[in-house]
């Protein structure tokens, strides 16, 4: 049995990547990045449910990139812009070189337990400001990754090239309780409803005619 290690953050994309990695038959286990963003005291609970839930183990790794990187997301930054992901002013949001940085971490920590794969939540709708959850930045990477590696560990995007509207379809089909999932960048008690994340969340509900049951602030 293949085994693999899913990057969770908490949020849709990450989480159904878990779920369809088990689905699949692979032995499965999650790692979790506690990176300083303004939403991550959200979502690692998350995560934890989730692994807890499917018997999964689960490691979080504390990674300090608050104190060192400049990006709205991050605790300490300037405001969390409101709009959809193709707005100019999103790219605030981009903590450099992030995924290049976990990806090389998870892949690390894959080799040390003896996994083949990495698997994350990247897809289509990321790629107009994110420039490292893009097809060509994950094939680069993976064959990096590969050639650094005694197992020769494997990238896997496996919802590179679908929206997330297809991720929700997804999840839908594996029966995920998404009100166990958290997107606002913002962070606060109740997810915001105008920031990138929340409006791919709306949509993605509409899209696919679900009841969307999460809470937002009231405008």
């Amino acid at each position: 049995m293949k085994k693999i290690i899913v990057i969770l953050s908490g949020g849709i994309d990450s989480t159904t990547v878990l779920y369809d990695a088990v689905d699949k038959g692979y032995e499965v286990e999650a790692l979790s990045f506690n990176y300083g963003s303004k939403h991550n005291s959200k979502e690692i609970p998350l995560a934890v449910w989730h692994c807890h839930n499917l018997n999964i183990k689960h490691t979080i790794f504390d990674l300090p990139l608050a104190v060192y990187f400049k990006s709205s997301l991050l605790i300490g930054g300037e405001e969390i812009p409101e709009g959809h992901y193709e707005a100019e002013n999103m790219k605030s949001t981009v903590v450099p070189f992030r995924n290049g940085i976990l990806l090389s971490i998870t892949a690390g920590f894959a080799e040390s337990v003896n996994a083949e794969e990495v698997w994350l939540g990247s897809h289509k709708g990321d790629h107009a400001i994110y420039p490292d959850c893009r097809e060509e930045f994950t094939q680069a990477i993976n064959k990096a990754i590969g050639l650094g590696t005694y197992n020769k560990i494997k990238i896997i995007s496996p919802f590179n090239n679908l929206m997330k509207w297809d991720i929700v379809k997804r999840g839908i089909e594996l029966n995920i309780d998404y009100s166990k999932t958290w997107s606002c960048y913002k962070g606060l008690d109740l997810h915001c409803g105008k920031c990138g994340t929340c409006i791919e969340r709306i949509e993605s509900f509409e899209k696919n005619n679900t009841n969307d049951i999460t809470e937002y602030k009231k405008i």
